[in-house]
């Protein structure tokens, strides 16, 4: 299984970036997908999630301004960010969970750069 992420970068307050994240040897609609996000010194948390029938979970710092969206053609899952404050700096990682086993699985993180 490999979860290559894509995007992120520097932008000013209140701007927009994409993430995506492009999944490969595995089943993908058998994985529930989401993008988690950590910064230095703090634990990684939750900031969206999908299910394979595209049932959505927000962390309440983003609702409103995150839309998590996933591909099934394409085996991707995407993350639209609009409206970036300075504390959405992070580096974001993809992961996948499995729907029948334990297996979890993390792509290589992303940075995004909120400057004020």
């Amino acid at each position: 299984v490999q979860l290559q992420a894509s995007g992120g970068g520097l932008v000013q307050a209140g701007g927009s970036l994409a993430l995506s994240c492009a999944a490969s040897g595995m089943n993908f609609n058998t994985y529930q997908m989401g993008w988690y996000r950590q910064v230095p010194g703090k634990q990684r948390e939750m900031v969206a999630t999908i299910g394979a029938r595209g049932t959505t979970n927000y962390a309440s710092s983003v609702k409103g301004r995150f839309t998590i969206s996933r591909d099934h053609a394409k085996n991707t899952v995407y993350l639209q960010m609009n409206s970036l404050k300075p504390e959405d700096t992070a580096v974001y990682y993809c992961n996948a969970d499995s729907y029948f086993s334990r297996a979890t699985y993390w792509g290589q993180g992303a940075q995004v750069t909120v400057s004020s």
